[in-house]
């Protein structure tokens, strides 16, 4: 399965990347890629929408982390929001779920407040 990315801004501000298939070694420079163009234009809050992501290994978490550090440095964050089946799991096993205050029973961890 192929992998992609796409983006649009969301409602009260910040970006919204909706990952589908299979992240990667080979495909994780394409969300890194994404992830720095919309920081190089000023987005600082990503919200990321796993609900279509099939796989993520460690590579992709790496991303995840990088992303989330990239935006910390300019004072924002990135989030997870839809992760499902094996995705999901990686996410609880590797503790990146508490890290980035993925709640995988809402649509939009923006919502909550982050210390």
């Amino acid at each position: 399965m192929t992998f992609t990315v796409t983006h649009s801004p969301r409602d009260g501000g910040g970006v919204r990347l909706r990952l589908a298939g299979e992240l990667d070694l080979s495909t994780s420079g394409e969300l890194n890629d994404t992830i720095d163009r919309l920081a190089a234009e000023g987005a600082r809050h990503l919200l990321l929408d796993l609900s279509e992501l099939t796989f993520c290994d460690s590579t992709g978490i790496a991303a995840f982390v990088r992303g989330d550090n990239r935006a910390s440095a300019a004072g924002g964050w990135l989030r997870l929001t839809g992760a499902t089946g094996r995705v999901d799991r990686v996410l609880q096993v590797t503790g990146l779920a508490d890290v980035l205050r993925y709640v995988p029973d809402t649509m939009d961890p923006t919502a909550r407040s982050r210390p």
